[in-house]
């Protein structure tokens, strides 16, 4: 029996691909899904952020399509900076920026793509690519200050290897013309999506979930890796020959018998937090954008989706749910109370015109989510290849790539099997902390099950 910790996207994924009947699977919540986990409230349904699929595996594709049925329609993110609502992505949309600085970033991206110093310059942090791909203007006022919102910390604090295709680096004459009048094609890396008409996001995974052997509020509470055995925090235990954890792999380390070298490297490992503040009003979405950016560093929203216009389903005719993602971490702490936070989110609202005024406020309620994004941080490299090293004694198997943000699944899958004595393994984004996105955990799975498991 292959033991998983996490009934999140990973693990049910993993439980599927390998065979429900050969796993038993563990979650410490009363549900299943993880980060997908939808829930109904106030008559509407509330995803954990804008989950949307847009993957181009057709696999993953296939899969979801056959879980529940679907729309998939083009979708139109937008940017908020300074009271102007700029389409996304802003880099090929100036346009719709203010004058002044619209000619300050279109100055500066030209300076520095004529730059003779981009020849040999290889960036060497976040805040370097930036100006590297945008120039100095563009880069401290839109990227800069989203960074500093959404990742929690400065640009120079991060590492360029997660970057991939997830930042645009736009073409001199996409910039040009966009900073004249709109382009006629879209530049962002999303054009349309799926998702599901009933249930929320969750619904995706429903085809995974079927006969899946969950056993619910099981907290992990130690884990021996030399006695191969996993307590909970309800007194039980359990012994494994074979283990897969989806659980934070910094909990997984600090609550196990690791050497403090280990846990101390684990504590190296970097983590967002996010307030979802959802609100009910009693009127309809404001605007169209299926999902919004907020640049402004003096609000504390940094992204906002309206839940109904994921599916109609999602909410009630004549209201709109709006849902604010706010994120902290270790390097920004939380410094205001939860209370105080959602009213001023209330008012941000009001202020960009999303709610039309106080009175229209039906209701508002929150979520904490202690693990969001993992934070590419220039430590996190080094902890996680210490950890990985020291998993290895007690039957991880070192994978080509491990220690990268994300993985090439046509690569990986034409890889060689792991060797049979391999018996420990890490899947999803906090279980392999890097930048796994939901078809890159069902993938994972279906790696662990194809691969691994055969």
């Amino acid at each position: 029996m292959v033991v998983i910790l996490g009934a999140g996207l990973a693990g049910i994924s993993s439980s599927y691909h390998i065979g429900h009947s050969k796993c038993q699977v563990f979650e410490q919540n009363a549900y299943a899904g993880g980060h997908i986990h939808s829930e109904i409230r106030d008559g509407f349904t509330w995803d954990e952020g804008p989950h949307v699929s847009f993957t181009k595996n057709e696999y993953v594709r296939d899969l979801f399509a056959s879980s529940t049925e679907f729309a998939e329609y083009p979708v139109f993110p937008a940017n908020y900076y300074k009271g102007y609502w700029i389409p996304h992505p802003a880099q090929t949309n100036l346009y719709a920026a203010p004058q002044v600085i619209r000619e300050e970033c279109v100055n500066d991206f030209l300076a520095v793509r004529e730059s003779s110093d981009r020849v040999d310059f290889t960036p060497g942090n976040y805040q370097e690519w930036l100006e590297f791909a945008y120039g100095d203007t563009f880069a401290n006022n839109f990227p800069g200050a989203y960074t500093r919102k959404y990742w929690t910390t400065e640009p120079k604090n991060l590492t360029t290897d997660w970057v991939g295709g997830r930042m645009y680096f736009p073409a001199v004459n996409d910039v040009l013309e966009g900073a004249q009048n709109p382009l006629d094609k879209s530049t962002h890396y999303i054009t349309s999506v799926r998702y599901p008409k009933m249930g929320g996001y969750l619904s995706f995974a429903q085809k995974m979930l079927a006969g899946a052997n969950i056993e619910y509020g099981k907290k992990v509470s130690f884990t021996s890796f030399e006695n191969r055995a996993i307590h909970f925090s309800d007194g039980t235990k359990i012994k494994f020959k074979k283990l897969i954890s989806t659980i934070p792999l910094p909990v997984l380390i600090r609550q196990s018998d690791a050497p403090d070298v280990i846990k101390d490297a684990a504590s190296q490992l970097s983590c967002s937090s996010v307030l979802l503040v959802n609100i009910v009003a009693n009127h309809p979405a404001q605007r169209e954008n299926n999902w919004i950016y907020v640049y402004d560093e003096d609000k504390y929203s940094s992204r906002i989706n309206f839940t109904e216009l994921l599916s109609p389903a999602n909410g009630i005719a004549g209201k709109t749910g709006i849902q604010v993602e706010v994120y902290f971490s270790k390097y920004k702490p939380m410094k205001e109370s939860q209370d105080k936070i959602i009213s001023a989110v209330c008012n941000e609202m009001i202020e960009m015109g999303l709610i039309q005024a106080e009175d229209n406020i039906e209701s508002t309620h929150s979520k904490w989510v202690e693990w969001a994004n993992v934070i590419f941080d220039h430590s996190r490299r080094k902890a996680l290849d210490t950890i990985y090293n020291w998993l290895a004694q007690y039957g991880l198997v070192r994978e080509e790539n491990d220690l990268e943000p994300m993985t090439d699944w046509d690569q990986q899958f034409k890889k060689e099997p792991h060797a049979n004595s391999a018996s420990l393994f890490l899947a999803g984004r906090f279980g392999q902390w890097n930048y796994f996105w939901s078809d890159d955990c069902v993938l994972r799975g279906k790696y662990l099950g194809q691969t691994i498991f055969m």
